[in-house]
This record gives C-alpha cells, structure tokens and sequence, in this order.
C-alpha cells in the first residue's frame, strides 16, 4: 500500500487536471445531462458513486477499465451496472472490459454476477489480479475509453469524484492501470471460481 501523501499527490493531480484546456468546451448536452463545460462532481454517498460508476460506464465507446479490491458488490454486482455492461460489449465491435482485482480472495468465496458474465463473454471481458510485485494502491476507479472517470482515493469510503470528460485525469490513471495490467498475468482461477 503507497503512502497516504503519494494518495493525496494523485488525488490532487485529478483534481487540477479537470481545469486543463483539454477538458473544457465539451458541447452542451454531450454524454450527460450536465450542462456546460462543468462536468466534475463530487460523490459522498453510495447512492452517488453507483450513479456515477453507471454514467461513466455507459459513456464507453471503446474500452471499460476497472480497478477495484474486489469487484466491489455494492457498485458491480448491481443489475444496473451488469445491464450497462452487457449491452456495451454485446452492441459495440471489438468492446473491452478489463478488470484489476487487488484482493481476489472474496470474489473467489463468493458466486459473482460480474464473474459469471466474464465466463460467458470471456472474449469482451478480460479479469486479472494485480501482480504480487506490483505496488498496491488504496484507490479504486473506472475509466471509460480515456476520457472519462469515476475515482476514489479510498476504496474503503465512498468519498471520490467523476468526471465524464477529462482526458488528462483518465490518461493519467489509464496509464497506471496499463502498466499494473501488463504485469499482472491473466488470472484462469477466477474464470472456474464456483458458479453459483
């Protein structure tokens, strides 16, 4: 686990990204129901993070990245989000959804929704563990294609911000999921964990 200034330094490297020349004059009206060019919002509660996991997900024309301790039930275990999920990789040619777990182990205890559909669309959906050698975080976050993000510091609050278009925070942390990504083998367990 870094250290809680290498946390705060990321988390404010988000926060400044949102008011780059990059992310401003997104059209009215464009992905959300947002208006102007203001699309950065704060999430506080369960309600709020589930909201935005689903609008940034569904935002994705290309390719879903998922960091999270454990395929978080609340957020991804959700019929909402499995719908979401579902038309995007079955509507969209060559979809990607990957997915980086840093604790594993409850996802292997417990029957999964998200995991059963990655077994039947294991072509589209993509899981691995993040490698043992790999530095761990405390955040967790979801990126559609490299524009949009849902990241908080903590997974273990639901204290965090999304932004439906911000380039610069989605490549920032796009990177950092890709370097954990290419480290960390494929993971056949979690594909035979117990269906239930």
């Amino acid at each position: 686990m870094t250290g809680e200034l290498d946390l705060t330094g990321d988390f404010a490297q988000l926060a400044k990204a949102r008011y780059a020349p990059e992310s401003v004059g997104r059209p009215r009206g464009a992905g959300s129901g947002r208006q102007g060019a203001e699309t950065l919002a704060v999430l506080t509660s369960l309600s709020e993070v589930r909201a935005a996991v689903n609008e940034i997900a569904a935002t994705a024309q290309r390719l879903i990245s998922i960091f999270t301790p454990d395929l978080e039930p609340d957020l991804y275990e959700q019929t909402a989000f499995l719908d979401v999920i579902k038309h995007f990789v079955l509507t969209r040619s060559f979809a990607k959804v990957r997915v980086l777990l840093a604790e594993p182990s409850r996802v292997m205890r417990d029957s999964n929704s998200f995991v059963a559909m990655g077994r039947r669309l294991s072509s589209c959906i993509d899981i691995r563990y993040v490698a043992a050698q790999s530095q761990q975080r405390a955040s967790a976050y979801l990126i559609a294609d490299d524009r949009a993000i849902v990241y908080r510091l903590r997974a273990d609050t639901w204290d965090g911000v999304s932004d439906i278009n911000n380039p610069v925070a989605a490549r920032l942390y796009l990177q950092e999921f890709d370097q954990v990504w290419d480290a960390s083998a494929a993971e056949h367990g979690l594909r035979a964990a117990r269906r239930g």
